[in-house]
């Protein structure tokens, strides 16, 4: 059976996209930094719920040693590796003036880095993979990439790294691994479930589809761009019309 490796995945949207991803028979590796019980709740529900295999795997994607042994794991779990997420991120929201530099480094180490490691560490084990259409990488970004975000600078400068890194393994990779990036508009998530009443009217406000995403709106994206055989290089919108491109 083929594996997908999802980065970040104790939670939230990666969560939803490793769950998607094994209701549609692939093995899946959830990887977690801090949150163990976490993954292993949803490696668990995974393999109760599905005919496919998970296991939960610790590490810091921000480490490159980290991440080549995050895809050791996996391949050692299943044998094989055919589809990484790049979902683990980390955000934080502090104004410019007050922005350590160590804080901006810890954002785009794990955020733009993490993913550069991963991809790297895995990129002979998906060129290996018979899995049809392609083998492929999906990058988590963000609507930020585009708009940027007043108190939050780093956390939208790495979003929009993670663009530009997509294009170019998309063309250093192909024709053996296909590299898409998806770009969440608001989602609910524990990682927004701090906002105000009112900052999600004024938010709500921006979206045509009149209301907040949910974290399977983005598994099924990312479940497209794996499946999608002629795509690559390219950025799927998913924020319900709130910046149309």
């Amino acid at each position: 059976m083929p594996a997908t490796l999802v980065t970040g995945s104790s939670r939230g949207i990666g969560r939803a996209i490793a769950e998607r991803f094994a209701r549609d028979g692939y093995d899946v590796a959830v990887n977690y930094a801090s949150s163990a019980q976490k993954a292993r709740t949803v490696a668990e529900s995974i393999q109760r719920g599905t005919d496919s295999e998970a296991v939960a795997v610790r590490a810091d994607v921000s480490d490159p040693d980290d991440a080549a042994d995050l895809v050791d794991a996996t391949v050692e779990a299943f044998g094989d590796l055919s589809h990484v997420v790049n979902n683990a991120g980390i955000d934080q929201h502090v104004y410019t003036e007050d922005l350590s530099p160590e804080d901006f480094d810890r954002v785009m180490n794990t955020n733009v880095n993490g993913a550069f490691n991963v991809t790297k560490a895995a990129l002979p084990r998906l060129k290996e993979s018979e899995d049809s259409p392609t083998p492929s990488v999906t990058n988590v970004s963000s609507i930020l990439a585009y708009t940027g975000a007043p108190v939050e600078c780093h956390y939208a400068a790495s979003k929009a790294g993670l663009l530009g890194l997509t294009k170019s393994h998309a063309g250093d990779f192909a024709p053996e691994v296909r590299v898409n990036a998806v770009a969440p508009g608001h989602v609910e998530t524990d990682m927004t479930a701090d906002r105000t009443e009112a900052e999600k009217r004024e938010e709500m406000a921006k979206i045509p589809l009149d209301r907040f995403g949910r974290p399977e709106d983005i598994a099924e994206a990312a479940a497209f761009l794996r499946d999608a055989g002629f795509v690559t290089g390219e950025t799927l919108n998913v924020n319900g019309g709130e910046l149309m491109r």
